[in-house]
């Protein structure tokens, strides 16, 4: 995804995941590869480890921390917990982090998650095959949502309940007996807010309900950013504005 960085600060290497098999889904032990290719020495790959915590339209998160020269980050699966690891490239010192990361801090002191088990089974694809979710069957659960990590301590903090996204009424729809998760988190440039999509499905429904928030990095302020269900597709131009794929009543389905 866009908003990932895969060069090092000096573009010399680029980060890239090895798999070997195509056309399933990935099962809860199929490992992916990750490596570093040196882009000044004939494209050579150098092996960084693996990890059980992958998806294809995502793989398991893999980006250099920003601005950093030698450290990169990546989920994996520590048997019935997604934890997120800090790896050194050169010293391979390696420190791992209580959860998984998807959007992280331009300054890189902190990142947040949704809930990857969720994400898998309300979206396969997007989340992780391996840890069942334990609210499957709860429709807007308080103890599960979006968590927040400093990466520099590991502190780990529950910041957005689903059952808090759920109670906030829909202009455009009628939320009651639907079934909620959250996707596609990512920081704002000046890392004073960060998007997460709020998607809802109802029972016999086909398709699912979008909507667009923005938040403070402590959870508050809570602010709907686009209600007009079909938001996708978005990266932040600046603190202020961000480019998204929507559909709106004046032009209908476009990018805004």
């Amino acid at each position: 995804y866009y908003d990932k960085l895969e060069f090092d600060p000096s573009n010399r290497y680029v980060l890239g995941m090895e798999v070997g098999f195509q056309h399933r889904t990935p099962e809860p032990e199929d490992e992916i590869r990750l490596g570093m290719i040196d882009l000044e020495d004939k494209d050579k790959w150098t092996d960084l480890g693996s990890s059980r915590a992958w998806c294809w339209q995502q793989g398991c998160m893999l980006q250099w921390l920003p601005g950093s020269k030698t450290e990169v980050i990546y989920n994996d699966r520590d048997q019935d917990r997604f934890v997120s690891y800090i790896l050194d490239v050169k010293s391979r010192r390696r420190r791992a982090l209580p959860g998984p990361v998807y959007g992280i801090s331009p300054d890189a002191r902190w990142a947040v998650h949704p809930d990857f088990r969720r994400i898998h089974d309300t979206r396969p694809g997007y989340g992780y095959n391996g840890i069942p979710d334990p609210n499957r069957q709860v429709s807007a659960p308080d103890d599960a949502g979006i968590w927040r990590t400093d990466l520099h301590n590991g502190k780990h903090d529950l910041l957005i309940p689903f059952s808090k996204i759920a109670a906030i009424p829909d202009k455009y729809d009628d939320l009651s007996g639907a079934k909620h998760w959250f996707n596609h988190l990512l920081v704002a440039p000046d890392a004073k807010r960060f998007i997460f999509l709020h998607r809802w499905q109802k029972p016999g429904q086909h398709g699912f309900g979008t909507r667009m928030f923005t938040s403070n990095p402590d959870g508050t302020d809570l602010y709907i950013v686009d209600p007009y269900g079909k938001t996708s597709h978005f990266i932040w131009r600046d603190p202020r504005h961000i480019l998204a794929w929507a559909s709106h009543p004046s032009h209908g389905n476009k990018f805004y």
